[in-house]
């Protein structure tokens, strides 16, 4: 068991120091698969585009993103980096400090990370114990998490925003990080409220966000950044909340 955690920890090791910093001119191709995929970068001022830009270099060149039987290609990467920053963006941060590294399964996947035999449900998952500061997404997922945009699902976002509910030190549904003290007690009753709804099926958030406080606060994310609108009309109070976090003032 032993050399297991030193092989690991000296694959990590070295896929850090192997990642090479990305900078220059942002390609132009890398642009255009941005605003054809991308709502988010698309509805962007140019200004804004061109933080997003550079934080999407700086974002792939902290993380290194490996396909795991399977083939990716810009537009994968891209997409990656792009879930990871839309939370990010008016906080003004670039990258993950619990994060090494995205595999890219082609499909979906099982709790055991297995790509072959019975179970296989799982679209992403955050990593633990000796995959810490690793992240797997489907490619599927990731692609129609995107290409279905406005439908409230985006896996790639719901485990970006598992890992900033992680920055606390605890993956627990209550990012302390993001709320102030006193939106605190305001914020467990919201979310106990919201998930009750949920279970009683008088609520269009995704039915994965009854399950555990946990689980609530990634869906509610996907929910707010891909239908904001949405959002604002039909779950007022809890769209505000959302808009403290993400969009401090």
């Amino acid at each position: 068991m032993t050399l297991i955690f030193i092989a690991y920890q000296a694959y990590f090791y070295y896929r850090k120091k192997a990642r090479k910093k990305i900078s220059g001119p942002f390609p132009v191709s890398w642009h255009t698969i941005l605003k054809e995929e991308v709502d988010f970068y698309d509805n962007l001022t140019p200004a804004d585009q061109l933080v997003f830009q550079e934080r999407v270099q700086a974002f792939l060149s902290s993380v290194t993103i490996t396909p795991v039987q399977t083939e990716i290609d810009d537009s994968h990467r891209l997409l990656v980096a792009a879930a990871a920053l839309i939370p990010l963006f008016h906080l003004g941060e670039s990258t993950y400090p619990n994060l090494e590294e995205v595999l890219i399964y082609p499909n979906a996947f099982s709790k055991n990370h297995e790509l072959q035999g019975k179970n296989r449900n799982v679209a992403g998952m955050v990593g633990t114990g000796y995959m810490n500061g690793t992240m797997i997404l489907s490619k599927r997922a990731l692609k129609g998490g995107f290409r279905r945009a406005k439908d409230g699902q985006n896996t790639a976002i719901h485990e970006f925003v598992h890992l900033i509910d992680g920055w606390d030190g605890a993956i627990d549904g209550l990012p302390e990080v993001l709320l102030k003290q006193p939106a605190v007690s305001p914020w467990l009753e919201l979310i106990r409220i919201k998930m009750n709804e949920i279970k009683h099926k008088k609520s269009d958030i995704d039915s994965y966000g009854g399950t555990s406080a946990t689980e609530f606060f990634p869906v509610a994310a996907e929910y707010f950044f891909e239908a904001p609108d949405r959002m604002k009309k039909e779950h007022p109070e809890l769209y505000a909340h959302f808009g403290d976090m993400f969009h401090p003032s």
